[in-house]
Order: C-alpha cells, then structure tokens, then sequence
C-alpha cells in the first residue's frame, strides 16, 4: 500500500464506519465537505500521474453523486495539466446538487465538456478513471452501470479506481453482478474492508492511500473491522540486536517432519527459521533423511528419530516447535503429533499435523499457531473448501473459537487472528506463491520470529511470519511471478527482516 505511513493505514473499516470517519472528518474536525473532495480529487491525479506519466488521453466515467466529484475535480486537473480529457456522465447532470455539483461546474467554467454515457469511450483513451460509484453499493448494477462497468472490465486502457473500484461490495468483496478491474485504486479516509477479501484483491490492483489530513486522534474510536499489517509493526516486534547478543538469545526451534520422500519439506522449514533470524534450528526427522538434511544445509542440526522417545534430549532445548513439514499421515506422524502436544513449548502446526488435528479434534489450547491453507481449514471445520473462500474473516474466528491459540489462514491477503486480537490481513503477496513448499517456508519463518521472542508472542509472530513471507514473495516476484519456487523466499528474506526492501 503506497501511502501506509499514515496512521488511517493501519485499520479498513466497514463502509458503514468509513462514512463515520467521513462524518468526523467533516463535522468534527472542521473541513468543509468540498474541501475534503478537493483533497481527493487531488490527491487521485496525482497518484494516476505518478503511475501512468505518460498517458495524455483521459477517458473519465463519472456516476451522480460524490465519487462522481472526485472524478470531475480529477478531470479538470487532467486538463489544466495539458491532458486532453473527455467525460462520459451518468445520471442526470441537472440534478447533481452538492459537493459533486460544485465540483461540475468548476469543470464547465474551466473549459470542461462532459457527455452523457453512450456505451463507449473514445478510441485512442490511453486512461480510464473510473468514478462512477463509490462504497454506497449494496444491490447488483443494473442499466447504464451495468453497461459502463462491462465496458471499462473489457478496455486494453489501464483504469484508475477512484476511492473504490465500482461494483465493488465494500463489506465482503463480492462482486455486484460486474465490477471494474483497475491496474490501480486511489483510497481516501478509510481502507475499505473488501479490498481485501472476497474478490476484491482481483478488482483493487495497486493501492494508494491518502488520509487527507484527517488525524487519525479523532477517529480512533471508530472500530476498525481489521488492521492492516505494515512494516512498523515488525520493526516494534524485532528491534536492532543488542551489540553482545549471542545465539542463545534468539532461541532453539524444533522443525519436527519429513517421513520417508519429503525430507525437502522439513529441511525449507528448518533453513526459514534460521533465515528468519532464530538462533538455533533443529530439525528431527526420519534417519534416512538426516545426512541428506545436513549435507544440503549445514547451518541445521539433525536429530534422527525412530520413536517419540528419541525427542527427549532435544526437546529440552527447543523453545518452539514447528510440526508438520512433510510429517506425512502413517504411525509415525501420529506417534509424534501425539507426544509433541504434550509438551509445554508454543507450536507452530502446519500441514499434516493440521490433518491429524482434524481427525482427532483436540481440546482447545492457546500455546499454538494453527497455519491452514483453504483446504485444511475446510478439514479442521468440517466443510468444504468454497464455504471457506466466501466467507474467510468467519472462518478464521471459527477457527480459534474451536481450537484456540491463533490462525493464519493463509490465501491471498492471510488473515490473522486469536481469540483476545483484532484480525489482522496482510495486504502483500502473489500469484508466484502458489507453488510447492510454501506453507514449509511460512511455517519455518513463523517459528523462527517466535523463537526471538522467547515463544512469548504468538500473534504477533504470527502477523510478522506472514508479512515477512509475503514481502519476501514480492521481492522474488520482481523479475516476474511464473516460475518462483519457495526456496527463492529465503534470500529475500534478509532485506525484509532488516527493512532494506
């Protein structure tokens, strides 16, 4: 998110509370409405210009109420800039009233025409701003709606959203029977919950966030539906290392997995949590694998293990343990799962200790982070995979209602929860991602932030294992998304961790 630095950043709201902090902004802070849409207009063209300087042909959709003056305020900058700008109006011009009236007449009177929507926009547009509806919708678009927002889905022009892209349910991020897909969203005042679940992520493209001066001291009683993971909060998390730091402060993980033809599994999650910053990685495993594991990372420590009897010298040791790497579903697996929650240290539960979970439902605990993909989640609440996807915030409260400790769902924007914090998302990732071994590296990386904080922090190792696993994924996606593999993570992790990336 461009523009993150702002307070306002770190929360989406519900539209419902967005127009509470619109209301504040207005009635409470002081700044004249049209003051507010000026600084939105503004703030819009700069950020469009910033991300397509060479484009001088504006196409701009504008609906009939105050998204519509943003866009008009954005056309008339366009055009004092040199831009050549044509609009296309919907709705009755005569009875925009307000703020966007005003905003339309300072577009006529500065040499400004706009057209009523007709069901296509000029050739050789090299930009579509869509300002057609704002966080308002709540029912599918009908009519000319329909029609322009079908239109502008289909345009090779790149599209800038304003505020929101339009057939966007704000609240869940379904689509309302068509919604635009912008290359970039210019936001104001509030991030909007359904950027960031349902089908927003498709719709939003890059976001740009503006608080538009509005201080964050008076609206901080407005409830927030998530806050919004940025990198502070892992500088907070994991500050600069004390110059006599040793090994011994930044723990001992435990990675407990990789059953015969999966030692990769466990040995990505051992070196994560090493390049995640902990202190000491070993990894137990099945005997066949051990010189494997070693030779391919000799930073890792090997134990080999038979029976769950051979984890006791090693458990002594470890202040977290990662279970699940490659564990696989035979006696051992299960042998281990059972001994290892009997055991005192925080846990990090991925993949087939997730499976096994499942079955046995245990009693809920708080020393553990369960990391589901969609899939496991559906297995631990005895549903299916869709039911998961369409209404994840639910599903991941469900989760930790059920069993405990925190979550991370894992899927495009993670979320992030436990029982007594808010739901965090992580508005970082891609496509590259969806690629073997990745849950191994996030679940080593997960371990490896808890280890340094003594086991003591589970949610916001957690939040910061995910953001980490994410920023890392962006890094690698620089040179283009098809083909990362998940080790490619781990030397992007460095510069993550040391906030250089």
């Amino acid at each position: 998110i461009i523009g993150a630095m702002s307070k306002l950043a770190g929360f989406a709201y519900t539209p419902q509370n967005v127009r509470e902090l619109d209301r504040i902004a207005i009635h409470e802070v002081g700044i004249p409405g049209y003051e507010l849409m000026s600084r939105a207009g503004h703030a819009a063209f700069i950020a469009t210009v910033d991300r397509f300087p060479d484009a001088r042909r504006w196409h701009v959709l504008c609906g009939a109420g105050n998204n519509a003056g943003d866009g008009y305020i954005i056309a008339r900058l366009a055009q004092q800039s040199g831009c050549e700008v044509t609009v296309s109006a919907l709705g009755d011009l005569t009875r925009l009233s307000g703020d966007a009236g005003r905003a339309y007449s300072e577009f006529l009177n500065s040499g400004g025409a706009a057209m009523p929507f007709e069901g296509s926009y000029p050739d050789d547009a090299d930009l579509l701003v869509d300002a057609m509806l704002g966080t308002g919708l709540d029912r599918p678009l009908q009519d000319s709606y329909l029609a322009a927002v079908n239109m502008v889905s289909q345009a090779s022009a790149p599209v800038v959203a304003v505020d929101i892209p339009s057939g966007l349910n704000g609240l869940n991020g379904e689509v309302m029977g068509a919604a635009v897909r912008a290359q970039l969203t210019v936001t104001f005042v509030g991030l909007k919950q359904g950027f960031f679940v349902g089908r927003g992520p498709d719709h939003v493209g890059d976001l740009v966030f503006d608080d538009l001066g509005v201080p964050f001291a008076a609206v901080r009683e407005v409830s927030a539906s998530l806050r919004v993971y940025r990198q502070q909060n892992l500088d907070r998390l994991l500050p600069v290392r004390e110059r006599t730091a040793h090994k011994g402060d930044f723990g001992h993980v435990l990675v407990v997995g990789g059953n015969i033809g999966m030692a990769g599994a466990a040995r990505m999650a051992g070196e994560s949590a090493l390049r995640a910053g902990a202190g000491l990685v070993t990894v137990a495993t099945r005997p066949e694998n051990a010189a494997a594991i070693s030779g391919q990372c000799p930073e890792l420590m090997c134990c080999s293990v038979e029976n769950p009897r051979d984890l006791t010298d090693v458990l002594k040791r470890a202040t977290v343990i990662a279970l699940g790497p490659g564990l696989g579903r035979d006696m051992w697996a299960a042998s281990l799962v059972r001994r290892l929650l009997r055991t005192p240290q925080p846990k990090v539960i991925d993949a087939d200790a997730l499976n096994n979970i499942a079955r046995k439902k245990p009693k809920r605990r708080n020393d553990w982070i369960l990391t589901p993909h969609p899939g496991e989640a559906a297995r631990l609440l005895r549903t299916d995979t869709a039911t998961i996807q369409r209404d994840r915030m639910t599903a991941a409260a469900e989760l930790v209602r059920i069993y405990g400790g925190a979550v991370v769902l894992k899927g495009r924007n993670t979320l992030i929860t436990s029982s007594d914090s808010d739901t965090t998302v992580i508005p970082a990732g891609n496509p590259g991602m969806a690629s073997a071994g990745m849950g191994d590296v996030l679940t080593g990386i997960i371990a490896g932030v808890l280890a340094q904080t003594s086991g003591q922090k589970l949610i916001s190792s957690a939040a910061a294992g995910a953001y980490l696993h994410a920023c890392a994924a962006d890094l690698a996606a620089e040179t283009g998304e098809r083909g990362i593999i998940a080790t490619d993570l781990l030397t992007h992790l460095k510069p993550c961790l040391n906030n250089s990336g």
